[in-house]
């Protein structure tokens, strides 16, 4: 599905960074459609899709290395503007006749950006700025055409421009929130360089994605994997809304869910969606399969096809059908290495994305497959879903299988949805859920001494992990009170059987991911 509405586009050239996606989500929080695609696009492909401007990301190689990802450099000859980020500044220099050579320092983290020629991309701002780094070589000479546009102690070229090409790079990162200037930098490039106009909304993709889906389906049926989390229930209304009664939206309860959740999801859908609504119960099935697994991306995979293996047998039950639907959202697409066939790395296989078995007898069905987690929820509040549903935080889809690290069993799994009970109810308690985007506990497969009454205890330790973010891409871990802490790890400890220790996990995304497994 193309979530796009006006025909106003840029498009992000990944080289493997991390970060590919999240230029991808800051421009469209300026209200301009932007899509990722590969670094090896070709420039006829991409001049067919007549972007107002293209945006190089970074990325881990060095352009001088042999086999270094690059383009063709009549890329630069399109008249589109271009912005190069990091690697894609490097690679700008180089191509066009500058010159890359290796820092005599690496600059990893906060660095000082001092402005020296307030050319477009620095309108507005002052003479210097704080700007996050991340890169071990550097822009020694520009190319022919081109201005400095700014320095740091370490980096004589943290900027440059060519503004009669419409040419434009700098080395630091303006899409991360540690770069406070980023969003104006930013809005600089698409307004004043790419004359964008800031039209787009994600509501407009409504319309656009209902067309697509009948086109796409004709009189086909279509199996929608419901979960009961925002993505998969705006999926599944899209599809209704769609094509109607050809849609059958089946809830698997596969016993890796939180405390009480079948019971609500079931009652909530069953509510929303009526006779299109089925639920089943494979919890056994699912557990059986896990049972002596520990390695998380073979979890993952087991889970994944153990879904298809399901829905099948339910397609056949149900009848004919010839597609299966997932909430597939782009953070998910792009940490499974497959978000823009380009070089960023997979991170975890996603069981809707990279877990899917060869044999799938369906085919496949992502309508959000271009969108983020906030674009969703908003798209969800125009379809009417109501706020429990739209504001619940993100779940992965293998359940607390990813939570316990280790084996999953049903012993772990009922000593996880309490200790998970307990930090979503004393989070509640304090009035932290609009604060805090995503929490869980995770238990891990050690036990530790500890001292219970009058007698020693040899139990189990839960972590619990809280972020913050705005887009699930990058995360820091939430300054949750002390009081609140010491309420959580208490009740922990008195109330879940097989647990004497409670950990914080006070790492940020990256170098961690949200979930452990």
């Amino acid at each position: 599905m193309q979530p796009q509405a006006t025909g106003e586009k840029v498009l992000v050239l990944d080289f493997g960074a991390q970060y590919a996606q999240l230029i991808v989500r800051k421009v469209r929080e300026q209200r301009v459609y932007a899509e990722m695609r590969p670094f090896s696009t070709p420039v006829e492909e991409l001049a067919r899709e007549q972007p107002r401007g293209i945006i190089l990301s970074g990325g881990p190689a060095s352009v001088y290395e042999p086999g270094a990802p690059t383009v063709d450099p009549a890329l630069f000859s399109l008249g589109v503007p271009i912005l190069g980020i990091c690697y894609g500044h490097q690679l700008m220099a180089r191509l066009l006749g500058g010159t890359v050579e290796p820092g005599q320092e690496r600059e990893y983290g906060h660095a000082e950006i001092f402005i020296d020629c307030h050319d477009l991309l620095f309108q507005g701002l002052g003479e210097r700025i704080s700007a996050w780094m991340s890169h071990g070589d550097r822009v020694a000479q520009v190319p022919r055409g081109f201005t400095p546009l700014a320095h740091t102690r370490h980096t004589p070229v943290a900027a440059m421009a060519d503004p009669a090409r419409h040419l434009y790079a700098v080395q630091f990162h303006p899409e991360v929130h540690h770069t406070p200037d980023g969003p104006t930098i930013l809005r600089n490039f698409l307004f004043d360089a790419c004359r964008c106009s800031g039209t787009w909304q994600p509501g407009n993709f409504i319309e656009d994605s209902l067309v697509q889906l009948r086109e796409r389906i004709g009189d086909g049926r279509v199996l929608c994997a419901l979960s009961g989390g925002v993505d998969s229930a705006v999926t599944a209304l899209l599809l209704q809304r769609a094509v109607g009664s050809q849609v059958r939206a089946v809830f698997v309860d596969h016993g890796l869910m939180r405390k009480n959740e079948p019971e609500q999801v079931i009652a909530t859908f069953r509510r929303l969606l009526g006779d299109a609504f089925v639920a089943v119960d494979a919890r056994r099935e699912f557990l059986e399969r896990l049972r002596g697994v520990t390695d998380p991306e073979q979890k993952r995979r087991i889970i994944g096809e153990t879904f298809i293996a399901v829905f099948e047998r339910e397609a056949a039950r149900l009848g004919e059908f010839q597609f299966i639907a997932h909430g597939t959202l782009y953070p998910d697409v792009v940490e499974s290495g497959a978000g823009s066939g380009g070089a960023t790395a997979r991170i975890k296989t996603h069981h809707n994305v990279g877990g899917l078995p060869e044999n799938m007898k369906l085919e496949n069905i992502e309508p959000l497959r271009l969108l983020f987690k906030d674009e969703v929820r908003e798209i969800g509040r125009q379809l009417g879903l109501p706020a429990e549903i739209v504001d619940r935080q993100p779940f992965p889809g293998p359940g607390l299988a990813v939570r316990i690290v280790g084996e999953v069993t049903e012993d772990r799994l009922a000593i996880l949805r309490e200790a998970d009970a307990i930090v979503h109810e004393e989070l509640l308690a304090a009035g932290l859920m609009p604060y805090v985007s995503q929490s869980l506990a995770v238990l891990l497969p050690v036990q530790s001494v500890g001292v219970m009454g009058d007698g020693r205890s040899y139990a189990y330790p839960v972590v619990v992990r809280a972020v913050v973010t705005d887009d699930f891409m990058t995360a820091d871990w939430a300054r949750l009170p002390h009081e609140v802490l010491a309420r959580i790890s208490t009740r922990i400890v008195n109330e879940v059987g097989g647990v004497n220790r409670v950990l914080y996990d006070i790492t940020s995304k990256p170098p961690a991911t949200i979930e452990w497994e």
